[in-house]
């Protein structure tokens, strides 16, 4: 999907099994994420909230809504990059999450970064 709007913000996800944080016969399966969300547009922008939906290998959704991220909203001006690292848990060894970003520019205007969709999976679990 190419993303018509005036304002490119990449935003890549890396995945990790807290393996030690889990537990298999509990049905309880933690993970974190780090995005990195860069800027290659002309203006500065500022992360105002988040909007996650993250499915599980049943197919439960969960959607979270909130204010910035990680506690902050941070504001990425044209070349800069802001990254951060968050967690989820879910009921299956296996699951996805995928959203949005809403976003301010300096003038005021506020539109919508999605997040392309990423798998949390436990290791050894897809083939």
């Amino acid at each position: 999907m190419e993303n018509s709007s005036p304002y490119k913000i990449q935003i890549v996800a890396q995945v990790k099994h807290l393996a030690e944080q889990s537990d298999e016969a509990d049905n309880r399966y933690v993970f974190s994420y780090t995005i990195t969300l860069t800027n290659n547009g002309d203006s500065t922008v500022q992360l105002l909230s988040r909007h996650w939906i993250i499915t599980d290998g049943n197919n439960q959704v969960q959607e979270v809504r909130g204010q910035g991220v990680v506690g902050e909203q941070p504001v990425i001006k044209p070349g800069q990059s802001f990254g951060y690292t968050s967690g989820t848990v879910l009921s299956t060894p296996v699951g996805t999450m995928t959203g949005s970003y809403q976003m301010v520019t300096e003038d005021g205007t506020k539109f919508e970064a999605p997040i392309p969709q990423f798998v949390l999976s436990v290791p050894r679990v897809l083939h």
